[in-house]
């Protein structure tokens, strides 16, 4: 029997990154129905083409889960990929109790909430270039926008909850205290 081959290489192709005898979980042609092995007794590799985008979304942007409960059976994480299309801005929302932790990949998106520690209510916009990092707590009204006209941005986003939760609003305000927990 004549050996899968990626065709990027000529290089043996190698089943779900974890060992070359164990059967992709995901594989419709393995007799086997899947590994015997539970989602969480193995590593899984999710291939760039293969994020998925039924996942919660916001008006402006498109996000695609790589990692979830339902993907990979994590019970503490979410990640995944955001894109903002050219000249755009998201809805205003926030991440339930989700902590969000966002890594900028591409373009230069911009990440927008109200502050008012100096008495009144004032748009905060920060500025992010490739490599940067961006901190979302729970809960904090925010969204991101793309100000450029030719390039979309693209940002890898982990949360702390095994779905992205997404709770859109009709506009930003100032979280003063999170919710508790429960």
């Amino acid at each position: 029997m004549p050996s899968e081959t990626s065709p990027a290489d000529d290089v043996p192709a190698r089943k779900d990154a974890f060992h070359p005898d164990l059967p992709d979980h995901n594989d419709p042609s393995d007799s086997t129905g899947g590994s015997a092995l539970p989602l969480r007794a193995r590593l899984h590799h999710i291939r760039a083409d293969a994020l998925d985008g039924d996942t919660a979304q916001t008006g402006g942007m498109r996000r695609f889960a790589a990692i979830s409960g339902r993907s990979v059976g994590s019970t503490r994480i979410w990640m995944g990929q955001t894109h903002v299309a050219p000249d755009t801005a998201s809805s205003n929302h926030h991440h339930g109790a989700s902590e969000t932790a966002i890594h900028v990949v591409k373009g230069h998106p911009e990440f927008v909430f109200l502050d008012d520690s100096g008495g009144a209510p004032e748009e905060v916009r920060i500025r992010t270039s490739p490599g940067d990092y961006i901190f979302v707590p729970p809960y904090v009204p925010h969204r991101e926008e793309n100000p450029s006209p030719d390039q979309e941005a693209v940002v890898v986003i982990a949360r702390s909850t095994q779905e992205a939760i997404v709770v859109n609003l009709p506009e930003l305000y100032v979280l003063h205290e999170a919710p508790e927990p429960g």
